[in-house]
């Protein structure tokens, strides 16, 4: 409970108290004010260019892999003479490659797409549209940044290793991850993945203990959770999935770190290394249970990703199509139904274990019964977009290619879910191009379309136009183009992180498609690198922003200052008289949540 709430201080005059302390935070030193800041906008801004710099990296990996997978026979001797000895005659070694995978789904995974996502739009959003001053904790919200900074220099540090980095997959199975002596990157490289996942956990569970507390205990005067956008909804339901599934995965490491160096045996059992000639000593181990608890993280994590990505598409659209969300309590509804079934279908990428068929068969119900509250939202967007007045800015063109991806990409995922239909596809091109649309580009697109869209409100100026435009219909074609061929090379049994196919009879025939999926992906990436320009190049010559509203939205950031100051308003904070998403109504384009209803006004 609050200290306010404790003593009874009437609220005029804690608004006035806030206005003084937070008007004092303009005065301090550059390190408080841009480093240390402890205001939830400029830890936004550091979590999104984090971001940023880690998606350039992420993104830089796969084209180097998929350079390899285009071109298995030629060499690039100028990577020779960046990597040294991981490239020995300018191609890549199997084990620089297996690194470079697994820090590629690593890095986009985890710092981009949970981190960058929802550490930018939860930071910037809550408390601007909730009507707070700042989150409930500022000090610990700090602390989640530097956490989240911290683990990012201790993953980056681990390329520099002369081991290299972690080479296991992203989801590091054990033995491969246990056993220090078989792999390069089994050694030190591992340790340092384990460590950064550590303090990347400890940096989500203090954001998302900070936006649970701030949306249930500091939502301005009249505005209830039925009243609250649906961006703050799933951003809600995010952070409650990240609370309670983040835990088990450190579990799991910490048992991992035993195994590795304390001579335990959670995973380790009955192994003999070729390598060595060597019996171990471990016994009654085993590595099933590893993926129980990576995966209970691991599915949860997809919903983590995704969910905040379906708030801000939810809010674009409404803004955009001048129409409310259609069935507002439906897609609350669904938020719900899919954070509860993300803990209920952990094991459907355990088919090929040595599951029990009774319970594959329950996991197989579970998994499909996720599509029906996805087909809810689907439905819901699609009638919100039905007969409006669409505006086709750059983010409402995301907003509607993350739908087309959910779509496609879900799809592919009934597939899977079928236990049958996975012990074919499982370990092959169909699950990467299933998870890189549905998760990666979808998220991405979710990502954009609220960079497009509250750029203005976060930098006082405009993004660049022409270039958005391009951006967006590069990368639509270019993610359609790179991952629905790969869905064919799964059905024909490509087994995906394999760095050559040229020596396989079955699947050499795949060449000329691997050339021509390499280069589209280059050409997207570069794309990408035109995004980024964009980005920090209007952060300081972007078209000035001239009034507080510019995208004509109901919702409560829209009513503070062009570039609010630490406290967003300041004055007193606004009122709420009405839901979010009343557009179109009564001959009106749209009424702010601020203004009172009147007798008069029809129902929505």
């Amino acid at each position: 409970m609050s200290n306010e709430t404790t003593i009874h201080v009437p609220a005029e005059v804690v608004h006035e108290l806030h206005v003084e302390e937070h008007g004092a935070h303009h005065k301090e030193s550059f390190i408080t004010k841009y480093v240390f800041s402890q205001d939830h906008k400029m830890i936004c801004k550091q979590f999104l260019i984090t971001g940023i710099i880690w998606a350039i990296l992420g993104g830089l990996m796969s084209v180097l892999f998929r350079l390899q997978l285009g071109y298995p026979e030629a060499s690039f001797p100028i990577l020779e003479d960046i990597f040294g000895k991981w490239a020995k005659g300018g191609k890549f070694t199997p084990e620089a490659y297996y690194a470079l995978v697994t820090m590629h789904g690593t890095v986009l995974v985890f710092f981009v797409l949970t981190g960058g996502l929802s550490g930018t739009f939860a930071n910037f959003l809550i408390p601007l549209q909730i009507g707070a001053r700042d989150m409930a904790s500022p000090f610990l919200n700090m602390l989640s940044y530097w956490f989240f900074w911290l683990a990012s220099v201790v993953i980056l540090s681990s390329f520099f290793l002369e081991t290299g980095p972690a080479s296991g997959g992203w989801t590091v199975y054990p033995p491969l991850s246990a056993l220090g002596q078989v792999n390069e990157g089994s050694k030190a490289g591992m340790d340092f993945w384990i460590i950064g996942m550590a303090l990347f956990v400890v940096s989500s569970l203090l954001g998302g203990l900070n936006y649970i507390s701030t949306i249930l205990n500091m939502r301005t005067k009249g505005m209830s959770m039925t009243r609250v956008p649906l961006t703050i909804w799933a951003i809600l339901f995010t952070a409650v999935l990240g609370v309670l599934s983040f835990p088990v995965l450190l579990s799991g490491l910490i048992l991992l770190l035993f195994d590795r160096h304390a001579g335990t045996s959670f995973y380790l059992s009955d192994i003999f290394v070729a390598s060595t000639q060597t019996a171990l000593p471990n016994e009654g181990g085993s590595a099933i249970l590893f993926q129980h608890l990576f995966w209970f993280l691991g599915h949860p994590e997809v919903y983590i990703i995704i969910l905040p990505a379906m708030g801000l598409v939810s809010e674009v659209m409404a803004v955009n199509s001048r129409k409310p969300i259609f069935g507002y309590m439906a897609m609350v509804g669904s938020l719900f139904a899919i954070a509860i079934l993300a803990f209920l279908v952990w094991a459907h990428h355990m088919f090929v274990t040595g599951l029990n068929p009774f319970l594959g068969s329950v996991f197989v119900l579970l998994t499909l019964l996720i599509a029906v509250p996805s087909a809810i939202k689907v439905f819901n967007w699609l009638t919100t977009l039905w007969r409006g007045n669409i505006r086709f800015t750059p983010a409402m063109l995301f907003a509607i290619g993350f739908v087309s991806m959910f779509i496609s990409g879900g799809l592919t995922g009934i597939f899977l879910g079928n236990s049958t239909l996975d012990i074919h596809l499982h370990d092959t091109y169909f699950v990467v191009a299933h998870f890189h649309i549905v998760m990666g580009v979808s998220a991405f697109f979710g990502m954009f379309c609220g960079i497009y869209h509250w750029y203005p409100k976060m930098y006082g100026r405009y993004l660049n136009n022409t270039m958005a435009y391009i951006h967006f219909w590069i990368t639509l074609a270019g993610a359609y183009l790179i991952f629905w061929p790969l869905h064919y090379e799964g059905l024909a049994g490509v087994p995906r992180r394999y760095l050559d196919y040229s020596n396989w009879h079955a699947f050499k025939n795949f060449l000329e498609l691997n050339r021509f999926i390499s280069t589209v992906a280059m050409i997207v990436f570069a794309v990408q690198l035109m995004f980024v320009f964009n980005f920090f190049y209007s952060i300081f010559k972007g078209r000035k922003v001239v009034t507080p509203n510019p995208w004509g939205a109901n919702t409560l950031e829209w009513t503070a200052p062009i570039r609010p100051g630490h406290g967003n308003w300041p004055g007193e904070i606004p009122e709420v008289y009405r839901w979010a998403y009343d557009y179109g109504k009564d001959g009106r384009s749209f009424i702010p949540q601020t203004e009172p209803v009147s007798p008069q006004e029809s129902k929505h």
